[in-house]
């Protein structure tokens, strides 16, 4: 591939390979029968949780959360960060009602009937103040599914905003659209009518990320990383982990490992 002096597309030719692999996953086209989809949800559902917890760091090391309030260094990040979590904190449902995304996805699984007790004990596991550790143990996650979660929040631990994001925009909204693409297009053709929830789920995802989140990201990445090459080196590496951990998620649904339904 031809070398670029745009930080930003050196980052995406160095993760590519890894990229890849993970879109060409035949998981996509693994799952034949609405019993996958239930199984395939109910090990995702917690990515999409846990996805929330990596935007609400950035919010908070990029905007003002704190009484009283003060304005944060950067305006441009605030603005950008804010208007993130508005669409995926409190988007709209098919009858234009506020809702987030995970409230969403949840809904989505109720419909096709995979199970939702598992997700529902580690959010009521984390309300009571327990460790996202216990929560995963409590929720009896697959262990997939408890190596994924962890790796996104020793990234939010890791408390380095140009890491945080790098993960956030290339191990979630750079990849997140091609990624549910190879979804949508089989599950229009296996269960038409079934499963209107969670298709709006996707083309929500799809629509929103490609055109507004995913270039706002690509903005604050560049912004955070500035002119320090020690910087793009982390958020380099740390987006090749969010992808090898996406990997290994799927290959937990692929393997037919339990769900927390079926432990």
């Amino acid at each position: 591939m031809e070398a670029t002096s745009d930080p930003i597309e050196f980052l995406q030719q160095e993760v590519a390979s890894t990229r890849r692999l993970l879109l060409n996953n035949n998981l996509y086209h693994s799952i034949q029968t609405l019993a996958d989809l239930r199984l395939f949800m109910e090990h995702h559902v917690y990515a999409v949780w846990d996805f929330m917890s990596l935007l609400k760091a950035l919010q908070r090391d990029l905007t003002c959360v704190q009484v009283p309030w003060i304005p944060s260094a950067r305006p441009a990040m605030r603005r950008l960060i804010n208007e993130i979590v508005l669409e995926e904190e409190s988007d709209v449902d098919l009858q234009g009602q506020p809702i987030s995304h995970f409230e969403l996805y949840v809904r989505a699984m109720e419909e096709c009937g995979a199970d939702t007790a598992p997700i529902r004990r580690l959010v009521a596991a984390v309300a009571e103040g327990r460790t996202v550790e216990r929560a995963l143990e409590i929720a009896n996650a697959p262990d997939s599914v408890r190596a994924f979660v962890l790796t996104t929040f020793d990234v939010i631990a890791a408390n380095k905003p140009h890491v945080t994001a790098a993960a956030f925009t290339f191990g979630r909204e750079d990849l997140i659209p091609d990624m549910f693409r190879r979804l949508v297009s089989d599950l229009n053709t296996r269960f038409p009518g079934q499963l209107d929830t969670f298709l709006y789920y996707l083309n929500r995802h799809i629509e929103l990320d490609e055109d507004v989140h995913a270039p706002l990201a690509h903005q604050m990445v560049r912004e955070l990383c500035a002119d320090a090459p020690e910087r793009w080196l982390e958020a380099q590496q740390v987006s090749v982990r969010c992808l090898e951990a996406r990997m290994a998620l799927w290959d937990g649904v692929k393997l037919g490992q339990p769900s927390a339904a079926l432990a």
